[in-house]
């Protein structure tokens, strides 16, 4: 992939006095990398594009770090990011088995949001949508965020009682959202039917500050930030085996050597419960396929994202004008990448009776990504049996919006052993009874 380490990112283009406030931060002390700006674009313009440096360095893996993390996505190298921002710790290495950012973060639909109903929820996703705002200044990369609102329908008496349950909700937990009228959103999205035969919209539950990113700067971004920390993002290394000592975790095995650690984090989404099985412990988590497609690109139409769950599917408009449509994951456990035609058929016939505009519109390309569900459809950031090994998996269908907040939570757990973004979401509450049941608001896969 070393054609991806020489790709031009987008600068962050700001007021200058902007520029220079991130400039004079105590956190960014660090921070030696050629800065991305449109002063930069212009000096590389004279030269014909000749100076630009690699996102991030080719490294060989060292034979120890201070700590491990296995899955070079968005969730593992946000981990990272913020164990050397945070708390000092760059002795680190983030092994890939295939390419830096090419499983879900690479195959999501982008959405963000933070319009949760439990309060451990609500807290972590609040955490990454506020990080989002200022992710592309924190990084000097562009990371393509656009605050342009999420609106989840409301097409039954009973999602309407819900939703303005977690409206209040939300108002207790400092999360902006309300819940808006019929006509509301049709003024916010005017290609919308609101009096659909079957489902007419009620209303939704309207998050003005959610949105979309890019996925893959998102990856980017926060892997240039590691480089430049001096750790070692080592792609083409897969884990064959967890080492330990007694119960304590020693190393990992990789098709390139050995490598020790004194910790390790496991990182990997839908593959987490191989990884777990290689430390000698198991998971409650399945892993399915979870589908998307984008159309012909066409006119801009529509600018905010629509959500619904009683037609099981949700679209938004990208930047390069294709709709992006999504829907619920498969129904039976897999690993494949694949798209397959009942997923189009689905989703697609669901959406043209609420947007029915879309059904002149051509298929582009399909896609699909391996997601790890837990049985109350809340993620798992947690300790693990084996001592000084850690887990962050079972984000389901709504990992990508969560990949900010839960980097900051997974590095302070790592770090120093607790983090109350985290303390709820442990392995101990399987066996506890503590659910943090979230099947309503990751109803809809997003």
């Amino acid at each position: 992939m070393s054609q991806m380490w020489g790709i031009v990112p987008l600068p962050v283009v700001g007021h200058s006095s902007n520029r220079l406030t991130l400039l004079a931060r105590p956190d960014w002390d660090f921070i030696a990398m050629k800065r991305y700006s449109v002063f930069a674009i212009a000096r590389e313009a004279a030269r014909y594009h000749t100076g630009w440096e690699r996102a991030w360095a080719a490294r060989a893996p060292k034979k120890k770090y201070d700590v491990i993390i296995v899955g070079a996505g968005g969730h593992g190298l946000a981990t990272a990011y913020y164990l050397g921002r945070n708390h000092g710790i760059r002795n680190v290495a983030v092994l890939e088995k295939g390419w830096l950012g090419g499983g879900n973060t690479g195959r999501n639909t982008t959405i963000i949001r933070s319009n949760y109903l439990q309060d451990p929820s609500a807290a972590i996703y609040e955490k990454s949508r506020s990080l989002y705002e200022t992710l592309s200044q924190d990084l000097n990369y562009n990371v393509m965020f656009s605050p342009r609102g999420v609106m989840m329908l409301a097409q039954t008496h009973h999602e309407v009682r819900g939703y303005q349950r977690t409206a209040h909700a939300n108002a207790l937990q400092g999360v902006a959202t309300e819940y808006i009228s019929p006509q509301r959103v049709k003024e916010l999205c005017p290609i919308i039917d609101i009096d659909g035969p079957r489902y007419p919209v009620l209303g939704a539950l309207w998050q003005p500050r959610g949105g979309t990113a890019r996925h893959d700067a998102v990856a980017w971004g926060y892997a240039r930030a590691c480089s430049d920390m001096g750790m070692d993002i080592i792609q083409q290394c897969e884990v064959t085996a967890v080492r330990q000592s007694g119960s304590k975790v020693t190393g990992v095995s990789t098709t390139k050597g050995e490598i020790d650690c004194d910790k390790l984090g496991i990182v990997v989404a839908g593959h987490s419960g191989v990884l777990a099985d290689m430390a000698g412990f198991r998971l409650p988590i399945e892993s399915v396929a979870l589908q998307a497609l984008v159309s012909e690109p066409i006119k801009p139409c529509m600018d905010v994202v629509v959500m619904a769950n009683t037609v099981h599917g949700y679209m938004s408009q990208s930047d390069k004008g294709e709709m992006v449509i999504g829907g619920g994951a498969d129904g039976y456990n897999n690993y494949t990448q694949r798209g397959s035609f009942h997923h189009i058929e689905e989703t697609v016939r669901a959406l043209i009776e609420t947007f029915p505009m879309i059904s002149r519109l051509k298929m582009l390309r399909q896609w699909g990504g391996i997601v790890d569900m837990t049985g109350d459809r809340s993620p798992i950031l947690s300790k693990t049996p084996l001592e000084g090994c850690f887990i962050n998996c079972g984000w389901g269908t709504g990992g990508f919006k969560a990949i900010p907040g839960s980097g900051w939570g997974m590095a302070e757990l790592m770090a120093k052993g607790a983090s109350p973004l985290t303390d709820a979401f442990t392995l101990d509450r399987f066996r506890e009874g503590r659910f943090i049941d979230e099947s309503v608001a990751a109803g809809v896969a997003h």
